[in-house]
């Protein structure tokens, strides 16, 4: 199955548990690709004691998934794409919800 995640927030445990999702779902086989918008590009800048994000975002990338980020959203952070955020379009979310079985957002 495809499964498009969309992450549209930054706070910890929620991001953790999305990403949680998206690397068990891998792990089960699915096609996983993530799309990150509004405050959700900021997600690789989270740190925090109780959730870390970043580790399962590294696994998430790890096992072969895939993350975009919208670009304006970025660009109104004064944020750059980066390895774990991609810079890409609302043609390219529209693309993945199309294309995905399911769509689940966080």
């Amino acid at each position: 199955m495809n499964i498009g995640i969309i992450i549209s927030q930054a706070e910890p445990e929620t991001v953790w548990n999305a990403f949680r999702f998206a690397n068990h779902a891998m792990e089960k086989r699915h096609t996983v690709t993530v799309f990150l918008l509004g405050k959700g590009v900021e997600c690789e800048d989270i740190t925090d004691k109780h959730f870390n994000v970043r580790e399962q975002i590294n696994g998430f990338l790890d096992a072969g998934g895939a993350i975009l980020a919208c670009g304006t959203c970025l660009k109104s952070r004064n944020k750059e794409g980066s390895a774990v955020c991609p810079i890409s379009t609302m043609d390219e979310l529209l693309r993945i919800v199309e294309e995905s079985d399911k769509v689940v957002s966080f």
